[in-house]
């Protein structure tokens, strides 16, 4: 059975018409949750989505903005829910850098209750990665690296599919040299696409550390990846997005190209382009 990505939300910081990005990787029975958008909007979505959050085994997080570090509190939240009335099975881990971690545990021993907070290095386990270190998680094979960002510390990983393919997320960030390494030839890349190009003195991503859509299917094209799949958006243009931003990158990229919309599923099967 083919790997699954279920996108939760696919928009940016300051949207209001879709969720904060954040996605899973089903493989198997099982789900790999990263990030968690900017609230407890995404207890909601994945209940649309219907994935039992009881089967996500593991969680990467990539850097610590709010809208994608808030809804980790809330996945935490009801994970040790569930474990206090014993209907969690086994651990809950977290992945992510050192920094992140220390703000994760900040705000959960700001809001979260003791009954909860005792799951904490018990049933809820954290794993704190540097650049280059590789950990198994609910069938998937990764590695994380450090992806040099301008803003807060970020990391981006590098997941291998039961079927062999390799899936990159470069979190919220453009595609620096020490990453490249990281894309090349991969079978599927996830890039932010803050805007489009022609949007960017209207929407200045640049400024942000952010890149266009241009920007990533240029990436995609040069590194020799097979599948583009954008996300992490505006949503001025939400009804028209998803045709807008493949008309840019399939000007420049000649594999795949997806603009998912929220809740939206992709199949992660080779294809011939």
């Amino acid at each position: 059975m083919a790997s699954e990505l279920i996108m939760f939300g696919t928009g940016c910081a300051l949207v209001t018409r879709c969720y904060n990005t954040c996605f899973a990787i089903k493989s198997g029975d099982e789900y790999f949750l990263v990030d968690g958008g900017g609230g407890n909007g995404v207890l909601s979505q994945m209940g649309k989505a219907s994935v039992d959050l009881l089967k996500v085994r593991a969680m990467f997080v990539t850097h610590a903005h709010t809208d994608h570090l808030l809804g980790v509190i809330w996945v935490l939240r009801f994970v040790a829910m569930r474990m206090i009335y014993g209907e969690y099975p086994g651990q809950f881990h977290v992945y992510c850098h050192d920094e992140l971690e220390r703000a994760i545990r900040t705000i959960c021993n700001l809001v979260l209750p003791p009954n909860h907070l005792r799951f904490f290095d018990n049933g809820i386990v954290f794993h704190v990665v540097a650049d280059g270190d590789k950990a198994e998680a609910a069938g998937l094979e990764l590695s994380f690296f450090d992806l040099g960002a301008v803003k807060s510390k970020q990391f981006g990983f590098k997941a291998t599919l039961p079927d062999g393919q390799a899936l990159c997320c470069l979190g919220d960030e453009p595609c620096r040299e020490s990453s490249r390494q990281h894309v090349k030839n991969a079978d599927w890349l996830m890039a932010e696409a803050f805007c489009l190009y022609a949007q960017r003195e209207t929407f200045k991503p640049y400024d942000k550390g952010h890149s266009t859509a241009l920007d990533a299917a240029r990436l995609a094209q040069e590194l020799g990846v097979k599948n583009l799949v954008l996300y992490h958006t505006e949503d001025t243009q939400l009804d028209k997005r998803k045709a807008l931003y493949s008309d840019e990158a399939a000007s420049a990229f000649d594999g795949r190209i997806f603009v998912p919309d929220d809740l939206e599923r992709i199949i992660l099967e080779a294809g011939e382009v």
